[in-house]
This record gives C-alpha cells, sequence and structure tokens, in this order.
C-alpha cells in the first residue's frame, strides 16, 4: 500500500486568554465567558464550548461557530472532536442571542438533547448551555430543560 498521500494528524495546544475557572453554577459561566466571547454578543450569533475535566475545571475553550445576526450552525462533530483531543469529561455550551430573547428556541432545545445524546455515548456530562444576552442568561440546568 502506497502512503505517501495519507495524511497525518497532529494535536497542538495554544495559550488562550481563559482563565481556568471552575465551573460550579451558571452564574459563574456567564461571569466568565463575556470577557472570551468571540463576537459582539449584540451583533452576531457565536456558539461555543466550556471542556471541563473531572473537577468541572476549564481546560479549553473552543470557538464552534460564527454566524449571521439570525443564528449559527452547530456541529457536533466539531465539539466532540475537540473534547476528545482535550480529554474532556464535561462540556458547558454556551452561544447568545442578538436580538436579546433569552427562551430557548425549538432548535436551541434539539441540537441541545442531539449533543446530550452524543456526550452519554462517549460518557462525556453535558454540565449546562447557556444562552447570553446582553444583559441577562438562561441556564438550561436552571431551567430543567437538561
Amino acid at each position: 500500500m502506497d502512503t505517501r498521500n495519507v495524511n497525518e494528524m497532529t494535536v497542538d495546544y495554544k495559550p488562550s486568554k481563559v482563565s481556568k475557572f471552575t465551573v460550579n453554577s451558571s452564574k459563574v459561566v456567564n461571569d466568565n465567558v463575556r470577557d472570551i466571547f468571540p463576537v459582539n454578543i449584540e451583533h452576531r450569533e457565536a456558539f461555543v464550548t466550556l471542556f471541563l475535566n473531572r473537577a468541572n475545571k476549564v481546560i479549553h475553550f473552543g470557538v464552534i461557530s460564527i454566524g449571521g445576526v439570525s443564528g449559527t450552525t452547530v456541529d457536533p462533530k466539531i465539539i466532540f472532536q475537540k473534547a476528545l483531543l482535550c480529554n474532556a469529561s464535561g462540556i458547558v455550551l454556551v452561544h447568545n442571542h442578538p436580538i436579546g430573547n433569552l427562551k430557548p428556541s425549538e432548535s436551541d432545545i434539539a441540537v441541545t438533547k442531539k449533543i446530550q445524546k452524543c456526550a452519554n455515548l462517549l460518557d462525556i456530562v453535558l454540565v449546562d448551555h447557556l444562552i447570553i444576552t446582553k444583559d441577562s442568561y438562561t441556564s438550561f440546568v436552571d431551567e430543567n430543560l437538561i
């Protein structure tokens, strides 16, 4: 078999501005993620994931997607690729609603359930999913949605 054209995958961990805080409440996530959110919360929608160790300490922050003013695409494969590469035991999902609506859409609920099913298969805990706006946030855990 000729392997001259087969790509080899490598992993490179880069330092980031993310402080290694411990996730013990939705408020802690909200207070910390705003400083590192990749877009202006009022102008474009983005979806990010915090990757946690077994002690719920953030070990990695990943931008999953950046969209437009009314939505963004979330591909669970990207989330779990990153989770596996950094040996995450837990994840926290965070996205924003530029218009300021804190109520999860049907699409938000559906993608959360899909991600939760994937996480369960990989023995990764979906710790929470936050929707943030300029002034506030909603936690799926606090609202008993997961």
